[in-house]
């Protein structure tokens, strides 16, 4: 397993519900549909650092839609971290 750090995004446009599309870090740029992918086997983990500490990223569920997202751990500083990442 391989930790990855996240730097930057790639948004889906100006939909509602502002999924984004691509992360990306440090040599990588993956689809969000693979990062959801790795985490959810365990293949991989992925962070961000917000006020110099590490924050991991995480899998949810959307109550109605059923559809998986991804936000990070409770750290205190809302909202989700990865919408305030510079665009990749």
């Amino acid at each position: 397993m391989a930790d990855y750090q996240v730097t930057c995004v790639v948004p889906d446009g100006a939909d509602a519900d502002r999924r984004i599309d691509r992360l990306g870090g440090p040599g990588w740029n993956d689809s969000i549909d693979n990062v959801i992918r790795f985490i959810k086997a365990g293949a991989h983990r992925f962070y961000t650092s917000v006020a110099g500490q590490t924050v991991w990223v995480v899998v949810k569920q959307h109550p109605t839609s059923g559809r998986d997202y991804l936000t990070t751990q409770a750290d205190g500083f809302p909202p989700n971290n990865l919408l305030k990442l510079p665009h990749c």
